[in-house]
C-alpha cells in the first residue's frame, strides 16, 4: 500500500495500544518527562504519549523495510557522513572500524539500515528477545537490509568485528545494572550509564562517532554524524571511561530536549538507582555532580 496510508494505519495501531498501556507505565513517563524537561502535567501527558505513537511508525517502516532498502537515500539523508567516510580510507584507521554511539530516539532500527544501505558496514548490537519467533522475524528484516547483528553478550565477536574493519552500532541510553554502569549527570540527575562506547574505544584505540536521528515533517528522516571523539588513555582508566561517558550523555541530553517526543519515555530509565543504590549513596553522587 502507499507509505503514507501504512503510516496513517501503523499509528492507528499505536493510538489502539496506548489505550492498553497500563497506568502506572504511562505515570512513569509522565513523570520522567516531568523530571527532565521541566513541563507541566498537560505538556508531559502529551509529549509520553506522542512518544508512544511513534512505535506505530517504527513498526510500519520496519516491515518496509524490502521497499525501503530501494530508495533508502530518499528517505533517509545523512548529515556528516563525510566523518565516516573520510575516517574510513584515512592511514589513521589501520584496517580497524569505529563505534557509532546513538539513542532510542526517533527509528533506531531504520537508522542501522541507513547506515548499511550508505556504504558503511555496521554491525548492530542487539538485546535477544525473549521469544525465538519474535527474534529471529526482526533480526531477518535487519540482516535484509544490510545489518549484521551480535548480541550484548558477543564481546569478543564486537572486539573482532572491529580488528576486521566493522562500524559498531551502540544504543547507550537504557539502563543498566548497579556493575554494569558508572554514574553521571543526565537531565541534571545521577544517572547509572552503560559505559560499553567509551570502554570499548579506549580499549581498541578507535573514535566515536555520535549520530542521531529525527523525523522531518514530511514523514522522511535526517541522520545527524558528529566529529569523532577518542577516549584519553592516562594511567587511570576509570577516570578516562567515565569522562567519555559524560560526554557522551551530555550529547544524547541535548538531541533529546530538540526531539522530546521521537525519545523512548516508557522506559524505566533510573530503576537501577531507584532499585540498587541507597538514599545516601545518591545524595553523594548529586552532591559530587551539582545535580539535584
Amino acid at each position: 500500500m502507499p507509505f503514507s496510508l501504512a503510516v496513517t494505519l501503523g499509528r492507528a495501531l499505536a493510538h489502539l495500544v496506548w489505550l492498553f498501556v497500563p497506568a502506572r507505565r504511562k505515570k512513569l513517563a509522565r513523570d520522567n518527562v516531568q523530571k527532565c524537561l521541566g513541563v507541566d502535567t498537560l505538556t508531559a501527558e502529551k509529549i509520553a504519549k506522542a512518544s508512544a505513537i511513534n512505535f506505530g511508525n517504527i513498526f510500519v517502516e520496519v516491515l518496509r523495510f524490502p521497499e525501503l532498502k530501494k530508495n533508502m537515500k530518499s528517505h533517509v539523508k545523512i548529515v556528516g557522513l563525510e566523518q565516516l567516510t573520510r575516517y574510513f580510507s584515512s592511514a589513521e584507521r589501520k584496517g580497524r572500524g569505529a563505534v557509532i554511539m546513538t539513542s532510542h530516539s526517533d527509528n533506531w532500527e531504520l537508522m542501522g539500515g541507513a547506515f548499511a544501505q550508505y556504504g558503511i558496514p555496521l554491525v548492530g548490537v542487539a538485546k535477544k528477545q525473549k521469544s525465538d519467533g519474535a527474534d529471529k522475524f526482526i533480526n531477518e528484516f535487519r540482516t535484509n537490509i544490510g545489518m549484521h547483528i551480535t548480541y550484548h553478550s558477543g564481546v569478543r565477536e564486537m572486539y573482532q568485528l572491529l580488528d576486521d574493519g566493522h562500524f559498531i552500532g551502540l544504543i547507550m541510553d537504557q539502563d543498566v545494572g548497579r556493575h554494569d554502569g558508572v554514574i553521571v549527570k543526565f537531565f541534571n540527575r545521577a544517572t547509572n550509564y552503560v559505559t560499553g562506547a567509551a570502554s570499548m574505544s579506549r580499549f581498541k584505540g578507535v573514535p566515536i562517532f555520535p549520530a542521531f536521528m529525527h523525523r522531518n515533517p514530511d514523514g522522511t528522516h535526517t541522520l545527524e554524524v558528529q566529529p569523532p571523539l577518542y577516549v584519553e588513555r592516562s594511567k587511570d582508566k576509570r577516570a578516562d571511561i567515565w569522562e567519555m561517558t559524560q560526554k557522551l550523555a551530555a550529547l544524547t541530553e541535548e538531541h533529546i530536549r530538540r526531539y522530546p517526543e521521537e525519545w523512548f519515555w516508557l522506559h524505566d530509565r533510573w530503576k537501577s538507582m531507584r532499585n540498587e543504590f541507597s538514599p545516601e549513596e545518591i545524595a553523594e553522587f548529586n552532591r559530587q555532580l551539582g545535580t539535584n
